[in-house]
């Protein structure tokens, strides 16, 4: 039953796609992905597991998240600091996408290596990760942080970067 009334606003349409239109994008957008320079697949070493989620894994996804997100809405601000000087803003604003990128790419790797840790079944993992090579996203600097995350002594001397940071993660909780 339509209304005698006219709307008093027009309705506003998203311009952004949704559905399964969006869905099949990104997953041509995944599929793309070049592989990880020197790719790993680690070996199972599965530890006991409860039915919780690991804390250490809960504080990877809050740390790395509120860096994503930092990262992003710095992007975003950037039009109001820079919006009149194109040079600045487009050197700022993809400086910031791709700090975020990295790190999502980084959380992501840290995840899937811990569930190949985990012996998770190759099948499900590269369902989970909607790709056909979830090495594509397990790095060496993937592999170095979740050695730091669950307490793996680093065979390099000095030990390397993100294993250091993914202990202070564990340690702090994030």
């Amino acid at each position: 039953m339509t209304s005698p009334h006219p709307r008093k606003r027009p309705q506003r349409r998203s311009e952004t796609p949704r559905g399964p239109q969006q869905a099949a994008g990104l997953q041509e957008v995944r599929d793309a992905l070049p592989p990880a320079p020197e790719s790993r697949t680690v070996a199972p070493a599965p530890r006991p597991a409860g039915d919780g989620v690991p804390p250490e894994l809960l504080a990877l996804v809050t740390h790395h998240c509120r860096r994503i997100n930092a990262y992003l809405a710095r992007a975003q601000h950037l039009q109001t600091l820079h919006g009149d000087d194109m040079k600045q803003w487009q050197r700022l604003v993809l400086y910031a996408l791709t700090d975020a990128l990295a790190h999502n790419h980084l959380l992501v790797g840290t995840l899937a290596a811990h569930l190949q840790r985990q012996d998770l079944d190759a099948d499900l993992l590269r369902r989970y990760l909607q790709s056909p090579d979830p090495d594509r996203y397990i790095t060496r600097e993937a592999v170095h942080h979740l050695d730091g995350l669950t307490g793996a002594v680093p065979e390099e001397t000095p030990e390397p970067t993100w294993t250091g940071i993914g202990r202070r993660i564990a340690r702090d909780g994030d």
